[in-house]
């Protein structure tokens, strides 16, 4: 009989003890399940900061989502993946040392730079620089130096813009501090695509830092956009700008969830503002995808 007690005593512990716990299990599942419904909800675009933005893939050129596209806007530092490949078309030798000149400073927007009239580096360092770091006395110097000087670059600028199509652009100066440099952005996706085609842009634009050397001394450089440096985004090819008359610009193009895509954002206010936007695109192709995979 004291047998039998202290069985059905542990018996009616142990049912005890799965009832108490079944409460607890439900919550995490809960939670689980709740966790897992904000992970895959399919955020809303239309709340996105930036005022023009052009979502495209980049095989395909398939718009997957646009708003306000066919603006025509100032498009700053952007306009430096037009200089540089209007550098390349031209097959210019990449080592030529070129001196960095008074002509090259800033006298619209007054910006700053380290680079200093009589510092002298490669062309090839000079498009790094206005690539990775947005350098404007770089993208500038590179215009002054090319054959013919600054006009002809210019003029070749919008050429190889007609050339691709790029009907709402025009290019005035190979820094994009002048506000009339302007596109849209299906001509920016147009121009995206183009530039992927060059090896060394790839590469550059998505360098997280370098360093060049100016009169023996080290000058250490870093990539204008936050998203290359964090290193978790697969980012080939990319362009931040600002200017007061263009907002906070970015064009990218990068792979999320397997699907190559050419990123347009336009015009946002706020410092932070085309990052956020471009983890909420991010974000929405992820959870599209997620979607399409679980009604499949």
């Amino acid at each position: 009989m004291l047998i039998g007690s202290a069985h059905a005593s542990t018996q009616d512990a142990s049912q005890a003890a799965i009832r108490k716990t079944e409460p607890v299990a439900e919550t995490v599942k809960s939670v689980i399940s709740r966790t897992v419904r904000k992970l895959v909800a399919i955020p809303d675009l239309n709340h996105l900061a930036s005022q023009s933005v052009l979502i495209m893939d980049a095989s395909s050129g398939k718009t997957l989502f646009s708003r306000n596209a066919t603006l025509i806007t100032p498009i700053a530092s952007i306009t430096k993946l037009m200089t540089a490949m209007v550098v390349l078309d031209r097959g210019l030798e990449m080592q030529e040392h070129l001196t960095i000149s008074e002509e090259d400073m800033d006298s619209l927007k007054f910006t700053r730079s380290r680079l200093r009239p009589g510092t002298t580096l490669t062309r090839e360092e000079l498009i790094l620089l206005a690539l990775m770091s947005s350098e404007n006395r770089a993208a500038t110097a590179l215009g002054r130096t090319y054959p013919g000087g600054m006009s002809a670059f210019v003029a070749a600028m919008n050429a190889k813009a007609r050339s691709l199509g790029m009907v709402d652009s025009n290019f005035h100066d190979p820094s994009g501090l002048s506000p009339q440099n302007v596109s849209s952005a299906p001509d920016l996706a147009r121009l995206v695509r183009a530039a992927h085609d060059y090896p060394m842009i790839r590469e550059y634009s998505t360098r997280d830092r370098a360093q060049v050397t100016v009169k023996g001394r080290p000058l250490n450089y870093h990539n204008t956009n936050s998203l290359v440096r964090a290193g978790d985004w697969e980012i080939g090819l990319q362009k931040t700008g600002f200017i007061n008359e263009a907002g906070r610009c970015l064009v990218m193009r990068a792979r999320i969830a397997s699907q190559d895509l050419v990123m347009v954002l336009l015009d946002s206010v706020g410092r932070n503002a085309r990052i956020t936007d471009a983890n909420l695109v991010r974000h929405w192709v992820e959870a599209t995808k997620a979607a399409a995979s679980r009604k499949s």
